[in-house]
């Protein structure tokens, strides 16, 4: 169960005309700046407090934010598709680059007057913590990208990372616009992202989806506009901070080979397969991913500069226990 209470209240960072809502976790103040970034037109509140306040534990500083199109942030215009998948293969879901998002990322870090600070990105989060680290190399400390896709991969590259029965699944969720609709889909997103090795929370999904902010979990036309974020930096083989890759082998939604490929190409990073994950961020795994984080920010700042070396062999696989 997830309480209001432990989270700072909202403030706001902007860039270029959208306003972007953010929140601190109360405990752990003095500790490492530590942002973190949620997925696919999700709320920054789909991110465990009970995860939040464990990487604090570890002596993190936790902040997370809601993306544009997500949460509290500015919802954008309308585009020409309303169909999220449709904008993998196109540029009608486009209204700003993916650029634009990864800046996002660092206002936010303006606002909380952070230099830097290390990143855990899950889902889109991740690739959006991909690029931030080649477009503000300075700001990252370290990069953590979960369930995520290479974060340079664009349109008909990304299909052969995606399970299109669960994507055909979710294109036939059909909810009310309501705020009961919402909750609803919430809870049914959930269930078809969730760990085959984990027992599913209900309960926790539903409080979450009757807590968050808006519809976007379920808002094709917002998807459809993050989806269609194109980048046009370099490629995830110019990442030069320590980097750590992690994706559960159950992933419904996200093939594994993702992970191994983005792990493959980042210089150094390490890759974490966890077994029985899903697409999500089950109770059980909290101190296993928490533990992972601190250990990559260890070996970064016992490296000279403090940017750190990952350790291991580049793209080296290993295996996380629930703990």
């Amino acid at each position: 169960m997830s309480s209001t209470n432990v989270w700072t209240p909202v403030r706001w960072a902007e860039n270029e005309g959208v306003r972007l809502a953010y929140d601190r976790l109360v405990t752990g103040g003095d500790g490492e700046p530590l942002l973190l970034i949620m997925g696919l037109g999700a709320s920054r509140q789909w991110i465990p407090d009970g995860l939040c306040e464990t990487l604090a534990a570890q002596g993190f500083a936790v902040a997370r934010y809601d993306q544009r199109d997500a949460g509290e942030s500015t919802h954008l215009p309308p585009t020409a598709t309303g169909n999220p998948f449709a904008a993998l293969f196109g540029k009608r879901g486009t209204a700003y680059t993916a650029e634009d998002m990864a800046d996002d990322a660092i206002a936010v870090l303006d606002a909380l007057g952070w230099r830097s600070a290390h990143l855990f990105g899950q889902s889109l989060g991740g690739a959006i913590a991909q690029r931030v680290a080649l477009r503000h190399p300075g700001r990252v400390r370290t990069l953590t990208s979960m369930s995520a896709v290479p974060g340079d991969t664009a349109g008909l590259g990304t299909l052969r990372y995606l399970r299109m029965g669960t994507l055909a699944k979710l294109a036939r969720l059909d909810f009310p616009d309501t705020p009961e609709g919402a909750i609803e889909a919430g809870v049914a997103v959930a269930r078809l992202c969730a760990s085959p090795g984990h027992p599913f929370d209900e309960r926790a999904a539903r409080e979450t989806s009757q807590r968050v902010a808006d519809t976007g979990i379920h808002d094709p036309q917002a998807q459809s506009r993050q989806i269609g974020a194109q980048w046009h930096g370099p490629p995830i083989t110019s990442i030069a901070v320590p980097t750590l890759v992690m994706h559960g082998d159950g992933d419904p939604l996200i093939r594994p080979a993702a992970a191994r490929r983005t792990a493959a190409r980042i210089p150094g990073a390490r890759l974490a397969i966890l077994p029985g994950v899903g697409h999500d961020l089950p109770r059980p795994m909290w101190n296993e991913i928490a533990t992972r984080i601190r250990g990559l920010a260890d070996t970064g700042s016992r490296r000279p500069g403090g940017d750190g070396d990952p350790g291991g062999e580049p793209g080296g696989e290993s295996v996380g226990r629930a703990q």
